[in-house]
């Protein structure tokens, strides 16, 4: 297979229509257990105070930049799912995080003077009829006091019904993260781990991640 498999089009990213690359990036077995309800984490200070004028689902590229952001490339993959994992479409899925140097996309970031201005640092991605969701990013970082994560958002019916962050399986500074530590159930910690894996087919390095959240949401109850 070429390389269009990792590097897609930009029209490709942009919207729902992106969802037509999810089933490249699907991890097999990905609802072998039982669905564990993802935890709610805090928004923290830097859900950014002012939305860059591009806030689409790749956050590598800025409107029609031709120079990317720094880091490892990912690709970040998941379903928004109810508690019986029946997907929720039409959810407004928001991811924020730090660029590669640790500044967030917020007026009072830390390295403000070294922010990456190619790293969009915000993103949005309504799922598909199958509750998927699609960005490209980079894989996150830590910062002082906290270990790498990407910041979650997830809005129904313009309401919003998830705050969360995503952490970095097997990543040993998770276990000194205050944040991902106040959650006392060991399955929920794991409900907010991923993979990064790299992507055997590419030839960039690029890594594949897959994240689905599981809203307090029953069928009764939609």
């Amino acid at each position: 297979m070429n390389d269009m498999r990792f590097v897609p089009s930009r029209r490709l990213f942009l919207g729902s229509a992106g969802a037509t690359a999810l089933s490249l990036f699907t991890v097999p077995g990905a609802f072998a257990e039982a669905l564990t309800r993802t935890p709610k984490q805090t928004e923290g200070p830097f859900y950014p105070d002012k939305l860059p004028l591009d806030t689409d689902n790749d956050l590598l590229i800025i409107n029609d930049s031709i120079t990317p952001g720094v880091g490892e490339i990912t690709h970040l993959t998941g379903k928004v799912l109810d508690l019986d994992g029946k997907p929720l479409g039409n959810s407004v899925v928001e991811i924020w995080q730090c660029d590669n140097g640790g500044a967030y996309r917020h007026s009072k970031t830390d390295n403000a003077n070294t922010k990456d201005k190619n790293f969009q640092g915000f993103g949005r991605f309504t799922t598909n009829k199958d509750g998927e969701y699609y960005f490209r990013t980079i894989k996150p970082v830590a910062y002082p006091g906290r270990s790498p994560h990407i910041h979650f958002k997830i809005k129904r019916g313009g309401k919003e019904a998830l705050t969360t962050q995503l952490y970095i399986k097997g990543e040993q500074r998770n276990e000194k993260d205050f944040i991902y530590m106040g959650v006392k159930d060991e399955k929920g910690r794991a409900a907010l781990c991923a993979d990064f894996a790299p992507i055997k087919e590419s030839k960039t390095g690029e890594l594949a991640a897959n994240f689905n959240i599981v809203l307090g949401i029953t069928p009764e109850s939609r």
